[in-house]
């Protein structure tokens, strides 16, 4: 059980009395502090579909003991060591992450895309690091704490969570002033016997994509489940989950793009009838009410809704699923896939913390030293590398 220090009183989350004190905190804004190190970590109390719970502030989870359940691996093993203090300033008063995007939220008339990172080819953008639109995905799953999982869970992740620790993640984070909730949508499950205040709502929240505007028009982030892509005259119709009746316009060229870009999520999500693929997109409206699609990405994730880039990932995720001990699963962010990450890490692992890295067959030279890199600026962590052309996984840590 994790021991807290709320408003004075030192309780165990299991304690009597313990719901009275969380609610008068969320009510004062009181924040709780985690004694599972010194100094205590500050956290906040969260709203999550009616039920209190609290959460680590965002990107404070390496503060934490790496035995309690609110710590997270260092942010050098993944996409998003490069991305913070630059794409991300974390304001630790406020409690909010402000984020540098490196993608418009607003059009004048451009081609939809199909990967927010790529840049025209007559021009030099800045290296100024910005988050892409898949790595903003990612730090919407990293924060929402969907990257983690034990065996305990099996069975009790659902679209009705994914949907509401996304959108308690997205209420503390803001772009260039503006809370990022206002301008994200997240399809929140569909119940039919709901279904008129559910489109009522959703149809409230997309509005803004439909007013007239003499100056460029706002573009929303949407987010939500693949159901299929479906022919359409000139490109194709994007249905999404728990949206029932409700289309996305794709453009030909764009769909073509997205079956090169993303070949490989599109193959993991088809390769098995339990896995899910999520997509981010912008979107707009034309005057004539059809919601269009400016750009998107794709991700691939397990039945678990744990992201997977490759089918080594896959096996790797489907192992460490069945541990009753906590792993988090890395991510990409912007990082290209020439470049190593800890696919996986084990923070209860014994004598300390084992990362997991996957070698693929197609890793070069650089791609191997940078790895060992890695390796040596963490003594801290034990490692675990299965090198794919040696043969099959080896046995996980202990």
């Amino acid at each position: 059980m994790r021991r807290f220090l709320l408003d004075g009183t030192v309780l165990e989350e299991g304690d009597e009395g313990f719901q009275d004190l969380l609610t008068d905190a969320y009510r004062e804004k009181v924040r709780p502090l985690c004694l599972c190190c010194q100094p205590p970590v500050p956290m906040y109390v969260a709203d999550i579909g009616d039920q209190l719970v609290i959460k680590r502030m965002p990107l404070s989870g390496g503060k934490h003991d790496p035995a309690c359940p609110s710590y997270e691996p260092p942010y050098e093993l993944s996409g998003l060591g490069p991305l913070m203090g630059r794409a991300i300033k974390f304001d630790p008063t406020a409690g909010t992450a402000s984020l540098k995007l490196d993608f418009s939220l607003s059009k004048r008339g451009a081609v939809a895309r199909s990967d927010g990172s790529v840049a025209s080819a007559d021009s030099v953008r800045n290296e100024t690091k910005k988050m892409s639109l898949r790595g903003l995905l990612h730090f919407l799953w990293h924060e929402s704490g969907l990257t983690e999982w034990t065996a305990h869970w099996s069975g009790k992740r659902h679209w009705w969570q994914v949907y509401h620790h996304l959108s308690e993640a997205a209420r503390l984070m803001e772009v260039r002033g503006e809370a990022l909730a206002d301008r994200l949508f997240i399809p929140e499950p569909f119940r039919t016997d709901d279904k008129a205040a559910i489109e009522q709502r959703r149809t409230q929240k997309l509005g803004v994509l439909f007013q007239v505007a003499t100056g460029a028009k706002k573009l929303m982030v949407l987010i939500g489940e693949i159901k299929e892509f479906a022919e359409a005259r000139n490109g194709r119709q994007v249905v999404i989950k728990h949206m029932p009746g409700f289309r996305l316009y794709l453009e030909e060229p764009a769909w073509r793009s997205l079956q090169r870009r993303f070949e490989t999520e599109l193959m993991l999500w088809q390769s098995t009838e339990t896995s899910h693929l999520m997509a981010i997109m912008t979107i707009g409206g034309t005057p004539a009410g059809i919601t269009t699609i400016n750009e998107i990405a794709l991700m691939a994730v397990t039945e678990q809704w744990l992201p997977i880039e490759s089918a080594y990932e896959q096996l790797l995720v489907d192992r460490l699923g069945r541990l009753r001990s906590k792993s988090v699963k890395g991510l990409r962010f912007n990082l290209p896939r020439i470049h190593p990450l800890a696919n996986a890490v084990l923070p209860e692992a014994m004598p300390l913390p084992c990362a997991l890295y996957i070698v693929p067959p197609d890793a070069g030279d650089d791609f191997q030293a940078a790895l060992g890199e890695m390796i040596d600026a963490r003594p801290d962590l034990e490692s675990w590398i299965w090198r794919v052309t040696e043969g099959e996984m080896p046995p996980l840590p202990a």
